[in-house]
């Protein structure tokens, strides 16, 4: 412990884990003083970005300043960048120079999308953030007509760290707005994927029920070829070639870069290897959550919001029981939930170990989305 004898927690990102570590802390009673690392004291809700390309939310409906929650809980914000960690976890390393010391850990700084593909800058990626749904409202406002190709692919070495949903959410937004705008025959919409099944993790059924939504839509598909180049108006695969005027891809997740100069304990697919009590693997006190980590679990567990959130939970019960001496024992629950958008109605995915179930599309779960959203966000504001 500190000098003072009081434990100090510090916490790296500001992102769904990070923040949702802080209030499961906090309401467990925990008083110890935390200091949380991050390049700004902002909320990005990268959820909301499916909804800036038809103008339904805005970059600053989606940006919720901390400084006010950050008061609330007891929380000192270090504005700065992680380059890496010494002693064990013990100290961090900042872009400022500064070195902050600590006697817990949690690593909640996200994934980083694999951007290997030659081309790849003529694609956007929609969840590298708010900028980037900016840019296709942009660019879709500016096309007359022409072709849209959509798809995603995954880690080849990590099945698991791929995040396909907010795609196909992408793609059917599209569609409707182009539909609403009455432009929708001037556009062909694409969707292509390496595999015959996109979106496997959300279950058979309610892939089966997606290809048949693209089919419903006019939507055509490209599926079961490699993508292996972009280029400035085509998605060049094995199986042929797709016009592209506009393209969206993302890519499968790896580690933040800052990883490689640490000593972290890394999974094949370049995540920080974690137990099922969210511990990095052989560290002392040092914990991960969401996007940054590789946990045990089904092969269908997401990588999603809620997914950090229950991640959140166990960490902080684990966290304060090492600092107290007690032996960590809480685990978190393998859960997909995910209500695919449309802008007009919506797809509801719940799946646990014991419970699977998909519903057609409905309107209620489009302000479902919403309401989520909205009530989610009036915690930090």
């Amino acid at each position: 412990m500190n000098s003072a004898n009081t434990p100090h927690i510090t916490l790296l990102g500001s992102g769904f884990g990070a923040l949702s570590t802080v209030r499961e802390l906090r309401k467990r009673l925990c008083t110890h003083p935390i200091t949380l690392i991050s390049p700004r004291a902002e909320l990005h809700y990268l959820p909301g970005i499916i909804w800036i390309a038809s103008g339904e939310r805005t970059r600053e409906q989606l940006v919720v300043p901390l400084a006010p929650f950050f008061e609330r809980m007891g929380v000192r914000h270090v504005a700065a960048e992680v380059t890496g960690l010494a002693d064990g976890g013990r100290t961090v390393l900042t872009s400022t120079g500064e070195t902050l010391a600590n006697d817990a850990l949690v690593i909640a700084t996200g994934g980083r999308f694999i951007r290997k593909l030659p081309g790849i800058e003529h694609a956007i990626t929609p969840c590298e953030g708010i900028a980037a749904a900016e840019q296709i409202r942009d660019r879709l406002q500016a096309l007359q007509g022409g072709s849209i190709a959509v798809g995603f692919a995954g880690n080849p070495k990590e099945p698991g760290a791929v995040r396909g949903g907010p795609m196909f959410e992408f793609l059917f937004g599209i569609d409707t707005q182009l539909r609403r705008e009455g432009r929708r025959e001037k556009f062909t919409l694409t969707f292509f994927h390496p595999k015959t099944e996109p979106g496997k993790r959300l279950g058979d059924k309610a892939v089966r029920d997606i290809l048949a939504e693209m089919q419903r839509r006019g939507i055509a598909t490209h599926l079961g070829h490699k993508p292996l180049r972009f280029e400035a108006d085509k998605v060049v695969t094995e199986g042929g070639e797709i016009p592209a005027d506009l393209i969206l891809f993302m890519s499968g997740m790896t580690g933040n870069a800052w990883f490689d100069a640490t000593e972290l304990p890394r999974s094949p697919g370049g995540l920080i290897a974690a137990d099922a009590q969210c511990r990095v693997q052989g560290w002392n006190r040092t914990y991960v959550v969401g996007d940054a980590g590789s946990f045990p679990g089904p092969d269908w567990a997401p990588k999603q919001a809620h997914m950090a959130d229950l991640q959140a939970a166990a960490a902080a019960q684990n966290l304060i029981d090492a600092l107290a001496g007690r032996p960590e024992t809480t685990t978190f629950k393998a859960e997909l939930l995910c209500i695919i958008d449309t802008l007009r109605d919506g797809k509801l995915v719940w799946r646990t170990d014991k419970r699977h179930i998909t519903l057609p599309h409905l309107r209620a779960m489009h302000w479902a989305k919403a309401h989520f959203e909205a009530r989610y966000l009036r915690q930090y504001r």
